[in-house]
Parts: C-alpha cells; sequence; structure tokens
C-alpha cells in the first residue's frame, strides 16, 4: 500500500508518517516544503525521528530530493517504508510530477498555513498554501486518482453561526477568519472534484489537536513555556474560552480508520466531512491550571478581551464519524497533557 502526506513534517503529518511506515506493508511518501513559518528545527527534528525509525525497520536511508525520487524506480523501494522529499506543493508542477511517478494509493493531505491569528496579519499566505495548494493537490488526484484522498479542514469553517455542539450539517456559511474561510473553500472545491471528476474525497474538520511534538504557535506550547519562563500568559476572552483539545493519537486512530474506508461512488458525490474532535471541551483558564499542576509551577496570567477571528467555544459533534468508522476518542485530557509536558521537558530542557 502506498500513501502520500503532505505536511509531513508537520505535527500531525509526523505522527500520521509516524503510523503509516510503522506497518510493514506499507509505503510512505512524505511532502514538506519545510518553510520558516515556525523553528524549522523542530520540523528537521520530526524527521529525524523517522529517519531514526526508519533505519532501524529497514536499514535504508531516507530519500530527501525531489530528483533522487524521480530517478529511483518504484519497484526498487522494497524494504523502505518512508521516503521524504522537500518541495513545495503549491508551486510549478512538482506535486504533479511526484504524484505521477509514486502513484499513491492513498493520500493525507495535512499541507496547509495554519493559525487563526496569524491569517490576520498574513492572507496572502493563506491564499497560496491553502487555496493553489489544494488546488494542486485536487488535479494530481484527478491526473491519477488514488482509491482515497484525505484532506485537513478545520474547527475554524463553523464561526459563531452554528449551534453547539458544532455538527457538520450545521451552519458554515460565515467563518470568522480567513484561515477558516479558505478552509471552507477547500471543502467546497472538494465536493466539486468529487462531482465532477467522481473523486473520493473526505474533509476532516480538526478540533484543537494538541500532544508531543505539537506546534510551537499554539497554546499547549505557548502556555507550557510562559509558565516555565515565568513570563505572562495572555488569555483572550478572559480565559472563558472554551476549546475542544483532542489528542493526537486519537486523531490519528480516526484519520487511519477513515483513510481506509472511501465514500461510496455515484449516483451520489463520492463526498464527505467529519469532524474529529473529543467532545469535551474546557476553558482555557482550567487548561492553564492543569499545565500548572503536571509542571510544578504558578503562571502568571493576562486577562484580555476576545479576538474578533476567535469563536468563543468549539465543540464536535461526533455521532457521523462514530457511525462511519467507530471513532471515539480515547484519551482524556489529564492523560494527554501529562504525554505533552514529559515531552516539552524532554525536547525543550527548560530550567
Amino acid at each position: 500500500m502506498k500513501v502520500l502526506v503532505t505536511g509531513a513534517a508537520g505535527f500531525i503529518g509526523y505522527h500520521i508518517c509516524k503510523r503509516l511506515s510503522a506497518h510493514p506493508d506499507c509505503e510512505v511518501l512524505g511532502i514538506d516544503n519545510l518553510n520558516d513559518y515556525y523553528d524549522v528545527a523542530l520540523k528537521r527534528a520530526r524527521l529525524a525521528e523517522l529517519d531514526a525509525q526508519q533505519a532501524a525497520r529497514a536499514g535504508n536511508p531516507a530519500v530527501s530530493s525531489a530528483s533522487a525520487i524521480a530517478a529511483t524506480p518504484t519497484n526498487s523501494s522494497a524494504g523502505t517504508h518512508f521516503r521524504f522529499v522537500q518541495a513545495d506543493f503549491a508551486e510549478g508542477d512538482m506535486l504533479l510530477k511526484l504524484w505521477a511517478h509514486f502513484r499513491p494509493d492513498y493520500v493525507v493531505h495535512l499541507g496547509a498555513q495554519a493559525n487563526v491569528r496569524y491569517s490576520v496579519t498574513h492572507p496572502e499566505a493563506y491564499v497560496q498554501s491553502n487555496l493553489v495548494g489544494f488546488f494542486k493537490v485536487l488535479e494530481a488526484a484527478r491526473a491519477h486518482p488514488p482509491k482515497h484522498t484525505v484532506f485537513a479542514s478545520s474547527s475554524s469553517v463553523y464561526g459563531t453561526s452554528a449551534a453547539i455542539p458544532f455538527a457538520e450539517d450545521g451552519d458554515t456559511s460565515h467563518p470568522l477568519s480567513f484561515y477558516g474561510a479558505t478552509k471552507k473553500a477547500n471543502e467546497a472545491m472538494a465536493h466539486s472534484y468529487a462531482h465532477l471528476h467522481g473523486l473520493a474525497l473526505t474533509g476532516l474538520r480538526f478540533f484543537n489537536v494538541y500532544g508531543p511534538w505539537g506546534r510551537p504557535d499554539t497554546a499547549p506550547t505557548l502556555f507550557a513555556k510562559a509558565i516555565f519562563a515565568g513570563e505572562p500568559i495572555k488569555l483572550f476572552a478572559e480565559g472563558r474560552a472554551r476549546r475542544d483539545f483532542t489528542y493526537i493519537d486519537d486523531i490519528c486512530d480516526g484519520v487511519l480508520k477513515l483513510l481506509l474506508y472511501p465514500p461510496l461512488k455515484p449516483p451520489v458525490p463520492p463526498f464527505r466531512m467529519f469532524n474529529i474532535g473529543h467532545h469535551r471541551p474546557v476553558e482555557t483558564l482550567l487548561f492553564v491550571q492543569m499545565l500548572e499542576q503536571l509542571i510544578g509551577r504558578k503562571a502568571r496570567l493576562e486577562l484580555l478581551p476576545a479576538q474578533p477571528a476567535d469563536v468563543p467555544e468549539t465543540c464536535a459533534s461526533l455521532d457521523r464519524i462514530h457511525a462511519a468508522v467507530g471513532y471515539a476518542p480515547r484519551v482524556p485530557l489529564e492523560d494527554g497533557l501529562r504525554q505533552f509536558v514529559d515531552w516539552f521537558r524532554q525536547y525543550y530542557q527548560p530550567e
């Protein structure tokens, strides 16, 4: 089984590649441009972990350039479970060429420009990666259709119009952030390609994913760094915003279960959308207090008004994904945060 993963050096992409490449019958091609939106050293450290896993299993070095992939016959990769290409899938025809050579059976498209607040000041980055880049993915899938493509959407599509808990058929016509708007556009683009070209496409609305190797621009890492450093934590909405924090292992379980069960072919478009979250939102103030207990230090808090791009609460209805593949999150927040803090201490080594 061949699986192509975009955003392979990202937080979720790394964990998906690790799970897939550990399987003896799975060959994984990871793509990432390693941009400097956040610390590239963290992305390279994730890749080093994948390389170490690969070396331990197969003794073969990971391929690190597009030219090397193109020069390698597909039948020569026996025993190689993970290969990596540094490339920008949104530029030129690089993705199409890699796709045509690798001929994936399945695709997990996670590459994107993330972060709600960053989209307020840098919208052009979201146009290139999330709109142009997703178009490139759809075109490559149209030229060489895999059995199934799963792509990342976001709970940010719901804005403030949908009822809590957010259900997939709720109102997503008014996302508050430009990031959410680009993810809503991805969903519409995917539905069109499924309808016009019969591509099997599944979108996943992720809810506040956290865990080891998490992004440094997300709440768990920002809060942990501030607590260790004795610096103030800015809590918008005065800490009353509620978030549906979902542990990375639960996310991977859901993604991989869905990947192997494509939507039905016509007469209906082979397209579907799922929430993937935890369904137990907590206030960010309580989240900080849990971190304080695990770290053993008190946080300095700066309570601020809500930001215009932030929604007051996220909470995923999981009825649809549970009915489809039996998805049910298993990791409580207390256990997940403990795993995160253990990794944080090991990787960042705070004093």
